[in-house]
């Protein structure tokens, strides 16, 4: 089963729409001077790991601050979704699609000084591919061998054309790890990025420094530092206290805190985050598709908008903007609390109540407003707040909910509704189809073609309710230069990172 790439960030964390650029580019400073090589720079974030194994550990905040910095792959994603070689010098795809080769830079070292080797290349891939339990391990399915060819060169060879596949090995499906470490990856990281894993503070923070030994340009900053502040009036405090040079996911509603300091800057990036209500496809009364169009239709999504800041984009379906197969569908659940009674009525069901289960760490806004627009078409809606630890058990895994409300995160990631073993509990023979055709499908036109057809079928269906796509606000300081402004809830690539003098 896919990874979940669920982030836990803010209920109210900022989004906005339309095409929103940064304050200035680079999400920073603009003032000239000379980068400080030994600057420290402080960061908030939201979602803290719960294990640093990111073999094994669901959720995207191992992504975030992990994947580019402490670890690399063969190839790696640019912020625009663009694909560019990394450990791999250079790649090929031979005309029927079915073998990938891989030429390998000279000189990449692990952290621990090893020699990276194409054995490694093959073990780390292959340990993905052969562990049902690696995070990843779906998206080599199509995967038959992985071999090196020379001791520069891996190859790997395919049953079917597959277009994700450079997309999935810049993710965790293929990150290079060192085959002879001995390091406990729960605690731990070795890899080849331009960053170390100094310290992680469980419940505080988690320190990158810089690798001096690293392979390619070395980092700007001597160090990083991590703080995980789930509250976010004191992320804002935080800020403007100086504790903090940057703080992701500002929450819309309090960015007005801001005003008039000229220290900080607000930067607005596009992100594939898509706030879902999630409903359990698999269990009565939900199992019945005019249930789920009903709550769909009683809900204000403007309102929704309204309620996180303004800062949202309505989302009428399960794919982004940013991704392939995007096309605007809130057409097709319009506020409609008449039609939402009558489906209610058409499907039997009178004061219905329902259980919604939501991460504490998402607030009250959105869940207080999905109350008022519920009862309104005679359905009472329990929230229940749990740890994101208990909502992974008891949702993700075991599958015991009704309703929820999480942020997807993770681009790219359609895969899950053509899964029925997902949690969604979403089963329709002809969303797999289209799935796996755009798949195998070599041009990417065709591919993104499909994903749309696919995508109407799931929102026509009411397989969820996304309730809004979000564009992050980012509070940077003065000075810092470089730091990523969109999708930073699920990768922040510091390559770029510095502090000028």
């Amino acid at each position: 089963m896919r990874s979940p790439r669920i982030l836990a960030a803010a209920g109210t964390v900022a989004a906005a729409a339309l095409v929103l650029t940064a304050c200035t580019p680079g999400g920073g400073s603009s003032e000239s001077g000379s980068p400080d090589a030994d600057a420290t720079v402080n960061v908030g974030l939201v979602l803290e790991p719960t294990d640093l194994d990111i073999r094994t550990t669901d959720g995207i905040a191992l992504d975030q601050v992990l994947i580019d910095n402490v670890y690399e792959g063969l190839v790696s994603r640019t912020a625009a979704g663009e694909i560019v070689d990394t450990i791999a010098k250079s790649h090929e795809v031979s005309d029927d699609g079915l073998t990938y080769t891989f030429d390998l830079n000279d000189g990449v070292t692990f952290q621990n000084g090893d020699e990276v080797t194409a054995d490694d290349v093959v073990w780390s891939i292959s340990q993905v591919k052969d562990d049902e339990g690696m995070q990843g391990h779906t998206d080599l399915a199509n995967v038959t061998s992985i071999t090196a060819t020379d001791d520069d060169t891996v190859t790997l060879a395919l049953s079917a054309p597959d277009s994700n596949l450079l997309w999935n090995l810049a993710g965790r499906a293929g990150l290079v790890l060192d085959e002879a470490a001995t390091n406990d990856l729960s605690t731990t990281a070795v890899g080849t990025g331009p960053y170390t894993l100094k310290s992680w503070k469980q419940g505080d923070s988690l320190t990158l420094e810089r690798n001096d030994d690293y392979w390619g340009e070395k980092a700007r900053v001597k160090s990083v530092v991590f703080r995980y502040i789930t509250d976010a009036n004191a992320g804002i405090n935080a800020m403007l206290a100086g504790d903090l040079d940057v703080q992701t996911a500002v929450d819309a509603n309090l960015a007005t805190q801001f005003d008039g300091n000229a220290d900080i800057e607000i930067a607005r990036g596009k992100t594939t985050d898509k706030y879902t209500l999630a409903f359990n496809n698999k269990v009565a009364p939900l199992n019945d598709m005019r249930v789920r169009q009903a709550i769909r239709m009683a809900i204000d999504h403007a309102a929704v908008v309204k309620a996180v800041g303004g800062a949202a984009v309505e989302q009428g379906g399960p794919i982004p903007e940013l991704d392939p197969g995007y096309e605007d569908l809130t057409d097709v659940a319009p506020y409609d609390p008449t039609k939402a009674k009558e489906l209610l009525a058409e499907a039997g069901q009178s004061n219905l109540t329902l259980d919604l289960t939501i991460p504490s760490f998402y607030g009250t806004s959105v869940a207080t407003l999905l109350v008022s627009e519920l009862e309104k078409v005679g359905i009472t809606l329990n929230v229940k707040s749990v740890e994101f630890a208990t909502w992974l058990n008891d949702v993700y895994t075991n599958k015991d909910f009704q309703l929820s409300y999480v942020d997807h995160a993770e681009s790219r990631d359609f895969g899950n509704w053509a899964n029925p073993d997902y949690y969604f509990g979403f089963d329709n023979a002809d969303v797999q189809r289209l799935y796996q055709e755009s798949v195998a499908a070599a041009d990417p036109e065709t591919a993104a073609a499909k994903l749309k057809e696919a995508a109407r079928i799931v929102s026509e269906q009411a397989g969820a309710d996304w309730l809004y796509n979000a564009v992050t606000l980012t509070a940077v300081r003065q000075g810092v230069t470089g730091f990523p402004t969109d999708s930073t809830s699920t990768r922040l690539d510091l390559g770029e990172l510095a502090v000028q003098e």
